[in-house]
């Protein structure tokens, strides 16, 4: 697993520890900002789910302003703060130990990018994806990509969230929303 693009594009990131993170792949991840374009690369960034923070780091080398990084493990935080330094993107965001949609509900500055890979199966989609609708969440026009897995019902987002596109990797769905008004 490594940044693929940007000023850290080469650079090798480190996964949490144990098999409860399922990182996005290099291929994924690569899939993902493809289809951003230089969305991908602009603005304020939450990547929820964080994980080894891949996703958002991968923002941030490209061009991101700041990347709020959410997961409630600590070894995940671990592994955010270990990849922030080592790209050189620690002073570019901040890492939260808290559970996602608790993280959602006190957000008062929208993102133009949110970048969400729950657990497979996550039994809570229709609550994030309500919260994430939110424009207090949200800008207007913002992004929302959302990875689910193959098997996964798709998700039913809320109006303010249009589907734009929908693509599958392997065993990933990869589905971009934007914010309308």
């Amino acid at each position: 697993m490594r940044v693929i693009a940007g000023d850290a594009g080469g650079l090798v990131l480190v996964a949490p520890r144990g098999s409860a993170t399922r990182p996005t792949t290099d291929k994924v991840k690569g899939a993902i900002f493809g289809m951003l374009g230089e969305a991908g690369a602009a603005g304020r960034v939450l990547d929820l789910f964080a994980g080894s923070g891949g996703l958002g780091i991968e923002a941030l080398s490209r061009g991101a302003t700041w990347c709020d990084f959410v997961d409630r493990s600590p070894d995940a935080i671990a592994a955010i703060v270990a990849n922030l330094a080592h790209t050189h993107q620690a002073g570019a965001g901040q890492v939260h130990r808290v559970e996602a949609l608790r993280f959602l509900d006190g957000i008062g500055t929208p993102f133009d990018l949110v970048l969400c890979d729950p657990p497979y199966g996550w039994v809570a989609m229709d609550d994030l994806l309500g919260r994430l609708a939110r424009p207090e969440v949200t800008r207007e026009g913002g992004i929302v990509v959302l990875e689910t897995g193959r098997r996964d019902p798709a998700p039913s987002p809320p109006a303010r969230l249009v589907v734009d596109r929908t693509r599958i990797h392997g065993d990933t769905v990869v589905t971009i929303m934007r914010a309308s008004g």
